[in-house]
């Protein structure tokens, strides 16, 4: 009974930390334009204007919720790219699924099974989720050419120091997870 009480601790100690840390790093960083540029990650919409500020309605209007799916959405990232990476869990989860659906110490559990001995923090587990992250927003290109633009976001990751990718996931997980409120 206590090792079941201590994993309910740690995973939701992980969730909190994780939400301290993005919350620190939430700002706009000139990696998330440079992957934006370079893969052509960018929103559909014609009206950007418009779709910015929905957006700002959606994060004032729900900001307690936004701020508490903010680290449920980067540890799905994470998980869902080490899970595929590393095939530790056998089924092949859909991004939504594992937000809308899994339990959220569920979630967490998973993805420190997959990355072992490597930490939420380390470059492993950041790499992960930036990955997660791009698979997501060109999940409506054709498979061909999301793995071409795949191919540049994996480029590019690996040129940018850890803090811009920090900064860049922190950004792309924070777009993301708006989605998710509407």
């Amino acid at each position: 009974m206590k090792i079941i009480g201590m994993k309910k601790i740690f995973t939701k100690r992980t969730l909190n930390i994780l939400l301290i840390s993005f919350t620190f790093y939430a700002l706009p960083s000139q990696a998330w334009w440079f992957f934006s540029v370079n893969t052509g990650a960018t929103t559909t919409d014609t009206s950007p204007v418009n779709d910015k500020t929905h957006n700002e309605w959606l994060k004032k209007r729900f900001s307690k919720q936004h701020q508490q799916l903010i680290p449920v959405v980067a540890v799905a990232d994470m998980f869902l790219t080490c899970n595929k990476t590393r095939k530790i869990d056998k089924a092949d989860y859909e991004l939504s699924f594992l937000i809308n659906k899994m339990d959220k110490n569920t979630l967490a559990e998973k993805l420190s099974s997959c990355l072992g001995d490597d930490t939420m923090q380390s470059d492993v587990a950041l790499n992960f989720g930036l990955l997660g992250c791009f698979h997501a927003q060109l999940a409506h290109l054709d498979k061909a050419e999301k793995e071409q633009k795949m191919t540049l976001v994996k480029q590019a990751v690996s040129s940018l120091s850890h803090e811009e990718r920090k900064k860049s996931f922190t950004q792309c997980v924070t777009e993301q997870s708006i989605h998710y409120l509407k």
